[in-house]
């Protein structure tokens, strides 16, 4: 009985067969709609499809060595973390250290954010708070490598004021996803 209770209300709602459908085969959709408006716009601009495709390509060869690292890190990640070390370093009991970890990962983190997020999902999937991904990506805004040339642009007191500010606001707003989500779970 309850086997039928938990596929019935997988995806919200009870009778969702054709939604669970129709999100099992979203990624082949969601291609299959480019490649066509690709086809469709090359019959109008050629040459613009043409600087399109060159461009995505010059940007997927940028990012092939950091999506690697990312797929890595999740193999290893599923392979040697199980959902209790997860929720020890960064789940609901990890308290300061959770925060501690959250945003100098975030800091020290490089290559483009949307590349991360396969990786941060897989961490919530594991037990990861999701005020700690919100602090881990607001603190992605701090760049060790590029904090000289901040100094250079704006002066070493701005900087030495901002980037404290920086940390405060990602704590602060780590504190309002936790206590949007808690009001979300208390309501239903």
């Amino acid at each position: 009985m309850k086997v039928v209770r938990d596929t019935e209300n997988k995806g919200g709602n009870k009778g969702g067969g054709e939604k669970r459908k129709w999100d099992k085969h979203y990624d082949f959709y969601f291609l299959v709609s480019v490649i066509f408006l690709y086809l469709l716009l090359f019959f109008f601009d050629p040459e613009s499809v043409y600087t399109s495709l060159k461009v995505t390509g010059n940007i997927f060869i940028q990012i092939i060595p950091i999506l690697l690292f990312v797929i890595i890190f999740m193999a290893l990640i599923d392979y040697f973390l199980h959902p209790k070390t997860v929720a020890k370093y960064v789940g609901k009991g990890s308290g300061i250290k959770g925060w501690f970890l959250a945003i100098s990962t975030g800091i020290i983190s490089h290559g483009p954010m949307y590349v991360w997020y396969p990786l941060l999902k897989d961490l919530r999937d594991h037990g990861m708070r999701s005020g700690l991904i919100a602090a881990f990506l607001y603190s992605r805004a701090i760049k060790i490598p590029l904090l000289p040339l901040m100094v250079y642009y704006f002066g070493l007191l701005f900087v030495v004021v901002l980037l404290p500010y920086m940390v405060i606001a990602s704590l602060i707003e780590g504190q309002i996803i936790e206590l949007i989500e808690n009001r979300k779970d208390k309501i239903q």
